[in-house]
């Protein structure tokens, strides 16, 4: 049996090399893999190509990286919270390539599916179809996207096994499932880690066979993007 289990966030990312593309999950600040991109940060790895929904914020998530000019490359959805991004793409010093949410989803989705190419109408007759295949279907414009896929896919789960079957909770699950399936080196961090069988098979939204490491995380800051509150008469 493949042993996927190593000690810690550093020992998980060891060997990503500079100018890799990543897979980094996650929705805002929620369900983003802290300790793997903190783990990153100290490596110093650059030149890297991220495919996330967002940023970060400026301190926190991808931000960290693109502070540090490890980021050559974004392929985002949103990224409206981070000022850092924004100056880096205004100065040119970042590429960017902006995708409309659902077709990031299931550009990414394709990819672990082995889907090369599917059609879509979003984008068509803006700037995002530049370049682009289209066709029309039973009198419809549609869009040529390709798959999306990267050498390492970086998720985080609530609770996982040894084997690498993974839980995710709430909003959290969001994009991790598809990444975790697009990555040809799938890591998962996990805030519980059990011994097989200790979790239920109906409830694994990601079986192990995609995951190849694994490992307990800690200092979980959960931080909350946007908080609004109001006075309580």
């Amino acid at each position: 049996m493949i042993h996927k289990v190593v000690k810690n966030a550093d020992d998980a990312i060891r060997d990503i090399p500079d100018n890799a593309t990543l897979m980094v999950g996650g929705f805002g600040l929620s369900g983003i893999p802290e300790n793997c991109l903190a783990a990153l940060l100290r490596k110093g790895t650059k030149g890297l190509t991220c495919i996330s929904n967002n940023a970060g914020v400026d301190d926190f998530g991808i931000g960290l990286l693109l502070k540090t000019h490890q980021v050559r490359k974004m392929i985002s959805s949103y990224v409206g919270e981070n000022e850092e991004f924004e100056r880096q793409l205004l100065s040119g010093e970042l590429e960017v390539e902006l995708i409309p949410q659902g077709t990031l989803a299931e550009r990414i989705r394709a990819g672990g599916a082995g889907i090369p190419a599917f059609f879509t109408p979003a984008g068509v007759g803006t700037e995002v179809a530049e370049g682009k295949e289209t066709r029309t279907f039973e009198g419809k414009v549609y869009l040529m996207e390709r798959w999306l896929r990267a050498d390492y896919s970086l998720v985080k789960a609530w609770k996982g096994d040894t084997l690498g079957n993974l839980i995710y909770r709430g909003t959290a699950r969001n994009f991790n499932p598809m990444m975790a399936a697009a990555g040809t080196i799938t890591i998962a961090e996990v805030e519980e880690l059990v011994q097989p069988g200790e979790l239920d098979p109906n409830t694994i939204h990601t079986p192990g066979i995609y995951v190849h490491r694994i490992f307990k995380g800690s200092n979980y800051e959960k931080r909350i993007e946007q908080r609004t509150v109001r006075s309580i008469r």
